[in-house]
């Protein structure tokens, strides 16, 4: 008997089929073990034809009490999800729905399913990371410009294996070549690594940390400088009102003459913190006349009326007010200024305010975060992990501000080089969010809003200008739904938390169904690849890395066992109190 004899197809389904198996041992016999996620071909009389089908349910048929003679048979009942069209060589996702009525249903050959996933992508285009799940010897390729061109998510439980198949992922990215040439490729990555993972993986990567990352808060937009400065859950209209407005003035003011006519709150020119302070120091005090008029004495005693032409002057120096009346500030930004005094003063905050942060040049700003400089380098890390907590939204939020305007703007003089020119950037740009729950949260707090309105305009608008994310988290129904509802391409490794599960087959690309059930039992690196960039959703095993990333499992009871450690207390107070 042929295998297709042991199984007959009894029930079809609109996104699923019901094949009924009579003998399980012959009907798999010369294929391995069939386990959910393995693949079935569903036929007619030509075999070389027919629709490809995931198995994602097995259930053994009670038997009939009644049938004696048949007493020791078991109906084994498969549910299978047809994924798409085989025509000899031809694999097509989707294709046609199954004619009816189907004559049987065979396991695929590993051949079948090897040459569909080696044929699905051209050479040139093909991208490999991992090997399928349910026969280790079928690589499993992604289509390369589409993996990385349409968003990326990487989702699954702590120990799962996420930050090794990101990693995975990213070290294949950055080894692969289109010619045997010697140094560096082309590719241009930047992590955002909030527990100091990644730099053992990638030892010659462009490392920074609140160490030696240089971001001058000059580049902040209004967003981030009023997030930063402001008590933003109020809503105190007097101190946003004059923080804006001694910050315009401030740039003005610093500005060369070609600059001044384009000056506002958004502009990209510096200006100096300190003399915002205090200017919003001698705005407290200021007083009024008899005639309403606001004067103000200088340290030389020369007494002068603030109007648009000697403003300036309470940038300098403290002065004294002249007059007797409040003005409406009245004294009432004590608090503003306390926090204002906090922040400049904030040692944590240098690589933010402090001097050599303020003096960067913007070109260093952007040579230091794509990997260019004295060496060069594929892979940034941003190690997040020191920088206070308070100030990670805007920190990350102007990073990848400036690389989307790094994109628009190259975009820009790319077409005017060469105005027939058809791809946007030569230069293109991957973002790795990592724990990207911590900074893009479906939270409406004012605290998040800057990071969550820069990551946002990449997530709908980047693609354009070259800039593409990677999402990766363990807690996914936690991020902003309308981020992670712009990837295309999904990891799903073990995830145990029923909201996240929910959250993610709503978001899946691919109709799962019930194969979406298994994420909750999948091994630490196995995980169910979907998206425009694979032929068709697979269950697949990620390839290890090498190095791996630093692990943040303790070995608690290994170390519990070992004799008695002194701790150097002297030592950690020290680095405690510079920090």
């Amino acid at each position: 008997m042929s295998r297709k004899e042991y199984a007959e197809v009894v029930a079809v389904f609109p996104d699923k089929v019901k094949i009924a198996v009579s003998d399980l041992t012959n009907y798999q016999k010369d294929v391995d073990d069939l386990r959910i996620g393995s693949y079935l071909k569903i036929v007619g009389n030509d075999e070389s034809v027919g629709i490809i089908a995931i198995i994602e349910n097995f259930v053994i048929e009670a038997i009939d009490e009644s049938d004696k003679k048949n007493k020791d048979v078991r109906n084994h009942i498969i549910e299978a999800r047809p994924l798409g069209t085989v025509n000899g060589d031809e694999f097509i996702r989707g294709g046609d729905s199954i004619a009816l009525p189907p004559k049987g249903a065979i396991p695929a050959t590993k051949e079948d399913i090897d040459k569909i996933f080696s044929e699905s992508v051209s050479p040139n285009k093909k991208f490999s990371f991992s090997n399928l799940s349910s026969n280790h010897s079928i690589e499993v390729p992604v289509d390369g410009d589409k993996f990385f061109n349409k968003h990326i998510a990487v989702i699954g439980s702590t120990g799962s294996g996420k930050s090794h198949s990101v990693a995975s992922i990213l070290q294949k990215a950055t080894s692969s070549k289109d010619s045997e040439y010697q140094g560096l490729n082309n590719s241009h990555i930047i992590i955002f690594d909030i527990h100091s993972e990644y730099k053992t993986a990638f030892p010659s990567a462009n490392y920074l940390s609140i160490e030696n990352l240089r971001l001058p808060y000059w580049l902040l937009n209004s967003e981030e400088l009023q997030e930063l400065f402001l008590d933003t859950e109020g809503n105190d209209h007097k101190q946003r009102s004059l923080f804006k407005d001694s910050v315009v003035r401030n740039k003005i003011y610093h500005a060369d003459e070609r600059q001044k006519m384009n000056i506002h709150f958004d502009s990209v020119t510096k200006f100096d913190i300190n003399e915002i302070l205090q200017y919003i120091k001698n705005k407290n005090i200021e007083k009024r006349d008899k005639e309403n008029v606001v004067k103000w004495k200088d340290s030389e005693d020369c007494e002068f009326i603030l109007n648009e032409e000697s403003a300036y002057k309470l940038f300098s120096k403290e002065l004294t007010p002249i007059g007797t009346a409040k003005s409406g500030l009245n004294g009432d930004l004590g608090n503003f200024i306390d926090r204002l005094e906090n922040k400049i003063s904030d040692k944590r905050l240098d690589f933010l305010l402090g001097e050599k942060a303020e003096q960067a040049k913007f070109e260093d700003v952007l040579n230091q975060l794509l990997g260019y400089g004295e060496t060069n380098s594929n892979v940034t890390i941003l190690d997040l992990s020191g920088i206070p907590f308070e100030v990670l939204s805007i920190t990350v939020s102007l990073i990848s501000r400036l690389m989307f305007d790094y994109g628009y703007f190259y975009k820009q003089l790319r077409s005017q080089e060469n105005p027939d020119e058809t791809i946007s950037t030569d230069i293109p740009l991957l973002l790795v969010y990592e724990e990207a729950h911590k900074y893009i949260p479906r939270s409406d707090l004012s605290k998040y809003r800057a990071s969550k309105e820069s990551i946002e305009r990449i997530a709908k608008e980047g693609r354009k200008y070259g800039i593409s994310l990677l999402l990766a988290s363990q807690r996914p129904s936690e991020i902003s739904e309308t981020i992670f509802s712009q990837c295309n391409n999904f990891l799903a490794l073990r995830l145990t938390n029923p909201n996240d599960q929910s959250y993610v087959k709503r978001l899946l690309p691919d109709t799962l169904g019930n194969l979406a059930e298994k994420m909750s039992s999948l091994k630490a690196g196995e995980c169910l690849l979907t998206g425009e960039s694979i032929v068709m959703p697979s269950i697949v095993q990620i390839n290890r890395c090498n190095p791996e990333p630093s692990s943040s499992d303790i070995p608690y009871f290994k170390l519990w066992k070992e004799e008695w450690k002194e701790l150097g207390i002297e030592k950690i107070k020290t680095i405690w109190e510079e920090k």
